[in-house]
């Protein structure tokens, strides 16, 4: 494994894989914050205890039972230019935060880039755990797994009341985050998003895009998550995601039947429309890729585009981001030479697909 592996392939190996409904569910997410006791938090310590906390985490994924869980490589923020970072954070291995505030950050990637454990970001460590489809528990077990593991060598700072600390209030408690990433463009389409936008802030849980906190929901791509940490179990917090989650997949479904039923001509139209627009545009800036790549991949999820595979958006969700494109071109690009390459890009691939 090395780090120029990390940033040439766009789609990260739990990416291809298949989950339970991954015709909505594109991903499940589970982030554990921690932090250590002997340590001020990362906004507060001086650059010598951040390096101090990455020693001492690395010497926590030394344990035969993390040896275990697969290779892993170290990567420190101040090793990469600003455009490795950009495509880092595209891939969702690491977050804006540690890429842009942390001064002796670093990271732990897994080989299959499922596991990411960020180090001095807004906290210690920020365990994370990404799963194909809708697999909250499987990602809930491996984050616990992991933290467990460090949890026997390194001394987390925990109070009997607050539970875990963490730099923000609203992390502490459980200092669990779990996410589901949910691809929802029939609800967008039949107007039904802003209410059960609504409904889901009632219950605790908040809706983002698809780069977390201050993201856009581009390519009808949106990312659910607890917005409570404190007072409630791991467990329930997980329960309540997956609750609300499996009644928007139902949503969802019911709202592609609708459109089948009473609008299919005009849907199969619009599927169309986007596939030739992917197929041909010379020029495309990324908001426009991201919706009409949501639409081929609805297409395809319901049968009516059936040469392409529904790995394409996920996959292309990635490539075209403005980091990547970079990165794939090995040159800083204009805006506007962006919005070409990013055309040049999708066409090719669409052309690898025709022809496989």
């Amino acid at each position: 494994m090395s780090l120029q592996r990390f940033m040439k392939e766009a789609v990260s190996e739990w990416m291809r894989g298949k989950g339970p409904d991954s015709d909505i569910v594109i991903s499940s997410r589970i982030r554990i914050a921690r932090n250590l006791v002997e340590h001020p938090f990362p906004m507060l310590a001086t650059d010598s205890q951040l390096e101090a906390v990455i020693e001492k985490v690395i010497g926590a994924s030394g344990q035969e039972a993390f040896q275990q869980l697969g290779d892993f490589e170290l990567v420190k923020m101040e090793d990469l230019s600003d455009l490795e970072k950009r495509v880092l954070i595209e891939k969702h291995l690491i977050s804006p935060n540690l890429a842009e505030e942390s001064r002796k950050g670093a990271v732990l990637l897994s080989n299959n880039e499922s596991v990411s454990i960020m180090i001095n970001e807004e906290d210690h460590i920020r365990i994370q755990c990404l799963f194909p489809g809708f697999q909250l528990k499987e990602a809930w077990n491996l984050a616990n797994k992991i933290d467990d593991i460090f949890e026997k060598q390194l001394d987390y700072a925990f109070d009997e009341k607050r539970g875990y600390l963490t730099s923000c209030p609203t992390n502490a408690g459980t200092g669990i985050r779990a996410s589901v990433m949910m691809h929802l463009p029939a609800l967008v389409m039949t107007q039904q998003m802003n209410r059960i936008l609504s409904a889901i802030g009632q219950v605790g849980l908040v809706v983002r895009g698809i780069y977390g906190e201050g993201s856009e929901a581009l390519g009808n791509l949106f990312q659910v998550s607890n917005q409570v940490t404190l007072g409630q179990s791991e467990q329930e917090i997980i329960d309540n995601l997956e609750s609300v989650a499996r009644q928007i997949v139902e949503q969802e479904r019911m709202a592609r039947k609708q459109l089948m039923e009473k609008s299919k001509i005009v849907l199969e139209d619009k599927v169309c429309r986007s596939y030739g627009i992917l197929q041909h545009a010379r020029v495309i800036e990324s908001k426009e890729a991201a919706q009409r790549l949501s639409d081929l991949r609805l297409g395809i999820d319901l049968g009516i585009i059936n040469n392409v595979s529904a790995n394409i958006l996920n996959e292309l969700m990635v490539m075209t981001q403005p980091g990547f494109l970079q990165q794939y071109s090995g040159q800083k690009l204009t805006p506007e030479q962006r919005d070409e390459k990013r055309a040049r890009l999708i066409r090719e691939r669409l052309l690898i697909e025709h022809h496989s």
